[in-house]
């Protein structure tokens, strides 16, 4: 896979860091401190943007600061100003639908109920583009009582007890991440969709 953009789905502020609906934005941090690569604000972007690597190894990480809700306009800007096609990006988000802990590596799909999946595939108007769900857990089993705490949910923080959890989910992610670049799609998603934190994951050389 010819990866050139990495975009994290989240809310921009202080009053939404380190959600549950951020946590696409917490690989992009992680990524671009490793890197000392500072995020500058975009304006023709709509986000801020950050770069990592050189020449043919640069990757650009985007956190838009549309709000999660119109997150596809950012991404929409993004690949018509870097000339990319949506096979060249990965979409970092959120799912509420797998347990923290798991993840999912897709080519396409649905936007899954999730708003920021469902504005990038307006405005891409495809769902031909890569995502990778990051668990999130649910806030409950009945669902009248999820619909309840849905957004109180994902615009909560994760528990000190989930913190160690997060921390190797992350670790998965990145490391998902340069397996994409290296071996392509089909290979990371062997080693991604399998991934159960907190046992040992397949290792890939």
């Amino acid at each position: 896979m010819d990866l050139q953009l990495l975009v994290g789905l989240g809310n921009p502020g202080d009053r939404y860091a380190d959600t549950r609906h951020n946590v696409g934005f917490m690989v992009l941090e992680r990524l671009a401190a490793a890197a000392a690569a500072p995020f500058r604000p975009q304006a023709r972007l709509q986000g801020k943007l950050a770069e990592i690597g050189n020449g043919e190894q640069r990757l650009r990480l985007l956190m838009p600061q549309t709000f999660m809700n119109e997150s596809g306009r950012a991404i929409r800007a993004a690949l018509d100003w870097y000339r990319l096609n949506p096979g060249q990006l990965l979409v970092l988000v959120d799912d509420m639908d797998l347990p923290l802990g798991r993840l999912r590596l897709r080519a396409s799909g649905s936007a899954g109920g999730h708003n920021g999946l469902r504005s990038t595939i307006q405005h891409l108007g495809t769902q031909d583009f890569p995502r990778l769900r990051i668990g999130i857990g649910a806030p409950a089993d009945n669902p009248q009582e999820r619909r309840e705490r849905t957004v109180s949910h994902v615009l909560g923080r994760f528990s000190a007890a989930e913190r160690p959890l997060l921390e190797a989910v992350l670790a998965e992610v990145i490391a998902g991440i340069e397996l994409i670049r290296r071996s392509g799609l089909e290979r990371a998603g062997n080693r991604l969709n399998s991934f159960r934190a907190g046992a040992a994951a397949s290792s890939e050389a």
